[in-house]
């Protein structure tokens, strides 16, 4: 009858975010323990959905989950909620007599003061644990990850989508992992770091540099080997191991290592595939307006919440005011919960004048100018309908579409990711009555609007998710792994 642990950290800091991320903003989102934490994400695509289907399927095995957290991206997490969670994690642990235990993370958390916070977390959880104990992860794609984890794991899996469809996949591999090497079965694990960071434009799974990579660690996935996992990065993760790698574990020492240098060479081999250049907001608006009709998305991904942007920056809604397109549009979204309670103060229908964007920061821009009236309020909370999450709840906090003229603008009091069709659901909004889709978003949105819209133009604007890594102040990231090519 194995005994297992069970915790959860799941967050990706952007180092270069206007604010730290503080303990809120888990408690928000993701801060369950116990049967609670199973029962919240049973039959979802997550990787507690994962564990719970694990679970049932092994009647004999028992599981204490301990903490499980998650956050939206954002600017790196305190050391105050860092510590909150760990010691909290430590207390469970010490209670001992557990065999084994899995780790769901992400792998490019940093924190305050820590660079590599993911590092610090295994090896603090196999200290608890002992070094009998059989200890394994499961990874987001974009994580910045140590060679020094494979030491201090017994196996590991990643994401393998982008965008991520495949969370409960994951993790359903690495505790396939676990019960293998609590079976005594062997296990061994290797992971080559190339020195560079890239950006993950052109890391789709459906196509692309990625996806010919992730072919061939699935042809190659055959005994000895056991899994073969690629790692694009963060690349705004101020952190020593920032960058692409590859990851593998096998039944033999010498065939992981041989397979995860051969992959991380095909992903080097592809480097120059993974340049990115974008239009400025004015000339990709009007590259939307003259796409083939249909639903046209314009992005804003230097503000993805999910690449840690602040959803605040106001480039993009301020060239659409300038622009003021002859064809419905909705831009989403804008995190402003003093702009929500002045919308409900107006009420439905009631007038709202007040600028718009740069409230977190104005090192992006200064506020936009907005009059408009009040179209809907929300409670903003609905289940995941797409492929991402799916079935997971989220919750965006009271919520507010203001419209001016044929500019609908979604406010929230909350800062979550619109990659959902239930998102524009709950707020009434018809997609197929809409030609200009503007979103805060990047390649998750891809997951559930690719086959609805006719085209999807992204845009360089400013934002703490920007284009050009030059300009930032990375302190940790060696200056040559940023030597990419013109554009990356």
């Amino acid at each position: 009858m194995p005994r297992i642990a069970v915790a959860r950290l799941w967050f990706e800091g952007n180092s270069f975010a206007p604010a730290p991320t503080p303990l809120p903003a888990f408690q928000g989102r993701e801060w369950v323990a116990g049967p609670e934490a199973l029962a919240r994400y049973r039959g979802t695509a997550t990787e507690l959905g994962a564990l719970d289907a694990f679970l049932a399927a092994r009647p004999q095995w028992r599981a204490t989950v301990l903490r499980c957290a998650a956050a939206q991206p954002g600017g790196p997490m305190t050391d105050a909620a860092f510590a909150t969670w760990m010691e909290e994690v430590e207390e469970g642990l010490a209670r001992g007599g557990f065999e084994g235990c899995y780790l769901s993370l992400h792998g490019a958390c940093v924190t305050e003061s820590d660079p590599e916070a993911d590092l610090t977390i295994i090896r603090r959880v196999r200290a608890a644990l002992g070094p009998d104990a059989k200890l394994v992860a499961s990874f987001d794609f974009h994580g910045n990850v140590s060679p020094q984890m494979i030491g201090l794991l017994d196996g590991a899996s990643v994401y393998r989508t982008y965008p991520h469809v495949d969370m409960d996949a994951a993790a359903a591999r690495a505790l396939a992992l676990l019960e293998r090497a609590l079976a005594g079965r062997p296990v061994h694990g290797a992971l080559a770091k190339l020195p560079m960071v890239l950006h993950s434009f052109h890391m789709r799974h459906e196509a692309g540099p990625m996806a010919e990579v992730w072919a061939e660690a699935a042809a190659a996935e055959t005994p000895p080997i056991l899994d073969a996992s690629l790692f694009g990065g963060f690349a705004w993760g101020d952190s020593p191991w920032a960058g692409p790698s590859a990851m593998v574990w096998a039944e033999e020492h010498a065939a992981a290592r041989a397979l995860a240098r051969r992959l991380a060479e095909a992903i080097a081999a592809r480097r120059a595939r993974f340049a990115v250049s974008l239009p400025p907001p004015e000339a990709a608006l009007e590259a939307a307006l003259a796409a083939p009709p249909g639903l046209v998305a314009l992005l804003d991904p230097a503000d993805n919440p999910l690449s840690g942007g602040a959803a605040d920056t106001p480039g993009l809604l301020r060239a659409l005011v300038a622009r003021a397109p002859d064809v419905e549009t909705v831009f989403c979204f804008l995190h402003d919960p003093d702009a929500v309670q002045a919308a409900q103060a107006a009420g439905p229908g009631g007038a709202f004048a007040r600028p718009l964007g740069g409230r977190t920061t104005p090192d992006f821009g200064p506020p936009v100018p907005f009059e408009g009236r009040v179209e809907a309020l929300t409670q903003g909370r609905f289940l995941n309908t797409g492929p991402m999450e799916h079935g997971a709840p989220v919750d965006f906090g009271p919520t507010a579409v203001i419209r001016r003229g044929r500019l609908r603008v979604v406010l929230t009091s909350r800062k979550e990711a619109v990659v959902d069709p239930a998102f524009f659901a709950l707020h009434g909004i018809a997609l197929d009555e809409v030609r200009l889709l503007a979103n805060k978003a990047k390649n998750h949105f891809r997951a559930a609007f690719a086959g609805r819209c006719s085209a999807i133009i992204e845009c360089d604007a400013p934002g703490p998710a920007a284009l050009d890594l030059a300009a930032l102040p990375f302190r940790h990231v060696p200056m040559a792994w940023r030597a990419a090519p013109a554009g990356a």
